[in-house]
């Protein structure tokens, strides 16, 4: 038995379904939105964040096409590691629309943040920092909450890609290695303790996962099993 690689419509989409919801996710949190919150002054996270509606808006459309990305991720996953095991696939991918479903949520709560703050450059009225700062806080334990059912069905979804030998196995490994530690890292950051030193580095890891995975799933395809006669 030797192997060899194809590319279809199917290796393509889920290439393309990996990077774009890594590179959505990535722009509308750390170059739209993230750069506007000045840490421990809500003051001016609220001036920044009122004075910038574009950039805000722009990051609420860029994580609500990362929502949408993630189920169609999602789909696509599903389509690839089914025969595996249905039942562990369809798990994974109610997961995955769980997930989405959540960080659209935390785009509302965006919304509600950046009328207040705007009505705070408007006034100037100290009663919208409070306000402001419970909003901030929302979002922020929204947004990480939508990490935890992504991390579950990701494990599963890269359990059965790993059986699958779709990809290769040690790419599989990767982020079947890395995301439960995304996962701790979370709960961690939720309860306030920080993140632990031996927690951080394996979820750092997995941060240029999805993007390394869709670039090798466009370039160089899925890599199939064929039977030598």
């Amino acid at each position: 038995m030797n192997t060899k690689n194809i590319k279809n419509n199917l290796s393509l989409s889920l290439g393309v379904a990996f990077f774009l919801q890594a590179f959505t996710s990535l722009a509308s949190g750390a170059f739209l939105f993230n750069p506007l919150v000045v840490t421990g002054d809500i003051s001016k996270t609220m001036l920044n964040i009122g004075d910038n509606a574009i950039l805000v808006h722009a990051s609420i459309i860029g994580d609500i096409i990362t929502a949408l990305g993630i189920i169609f991720l999602a789909a696509i996953l599903f389509t690839v590691v089914k025969r595996q095991n249905k039942t562990m696939a369809l798990a994974a991918l109610g997961f995955y629309i769980f997930e989405a479903g959540i960080l659209a949520v935390s785009k509302f709560v965006t919304f509600v943040l950046l009328n207040i703050s705007q009505e705070y450059v408007a006034t100037g009225d100290k009663a919208f920092e409070l306000m402001g700062t419970l909003a901030l806080e929302a979002k922020d334990f929204i947004y990480r909450i939508h990490i935890i059912p992504f991390g579950l069905g990701a494990i599963i979804f890269y359990y059965l890609l790993y059986k699958s030998n779709a990809i290769p196995k040690w790419l599989s490994l990767w982020g079947l290695m890395t995301v439960p530690f995304v996962i701790i890292g979370v709960v961690f950051t939720i309860y306030g303790d920080g993140v632990p030193f031996v927690f951080l580095l394996p979820s750092v890891l997995y941060v240029p996962f999805e993007f390394f995975t869709g670039i090798y799933i466009l370039v160089k395809g899925f890599k199939v099993e064929v039977l030598q006669e």
